[in-house]
């Protein structure tokens, strides 16, 4: 799997589902976050490194620095002992600077190495941060979406609802009266009430 971008994280959309109660694609949102996963891993080992190197060259930099302490002691007593001491006293010298600009570098690639952790750091947060946004925007919509449908969709059923209850109150009414026009029909016809 290739490492993600910050592009490639904030323009991820998901398929769309079928229906608003099905949610998006399990797969597709499992590997995405795999792809996630990763890309945070392999960030956390490229940090882990990049410490590890900045403490190996802060250690390198004491070593030097102790070795620079220690080197101008004993070299200023050589070099007042006699004129041919001279030449070792310039290396000592030349050694110090070479120390002084290695911890000079050393310091710039820490303040390079923290400024840029910070940075990274920054920036996975603010990606983050867009795509949860993003996410709890789609997630209202897709609910407010779902609730008006719904309302919608209960509105219609209790129209139904009344008028069923409607027909069948009118329905009751005609039947009693039809049969009661039977009756009226039969007790007309048969006046003593007498059996049929």
């Amino acid at each position: 799997m290739a490492l993600l971008t910050e592009y490639d994280v904030v323009n991820m959309r998901f398929k769309e589902p079928k229906r608003a109660d099905e949610g998006y694609d399990q797969d597709e949102v499992d590997y995405f976050l795999d792809e996630v996963a990763e890309t945070i891993a392999h960030l956390t080992r490229e940090k882990n490194e990049l410490t590890e190197k900045l403490q190996a060259a802060e250690a390198r930099i004491t070593e030097l620095e102790n070795a620079g302490e220690a080197t101008p002691d004993v070299a200023v007593p050589v070099a007042s002992a006699a004129d041919s001491t001279l030449p070792q006293a310039a290396v000592v010298q030349e050694n110090a600077e070479n120390a002084t600009g290695v911890l000079a570098l050393a310091q710039k690639l820490h303040d390079e190495y923290v400024a840029n952790g910070k940075a990274e750091s920054e920036r996975l947060i603010a990606e983050a941060e867009v795509e949860c946004n993003r996410i709890r925007k789609e997630t209202e919509e897709n609910r407010s979406r779902t609730v008006a449908k719904l309302e919608e969709e209960r509105s219609v059923m209790e129209h139904k609802i009344s008028e069923l209850r409607d027909f069948e109150r009118d329905y009751r009414t005609r039947l009693k009266s039809y049969l009661e026009s039977l009756l009226n029909n039969v007790n007309s016809q048969n006046p003593q009430g007498s059996d049929i």
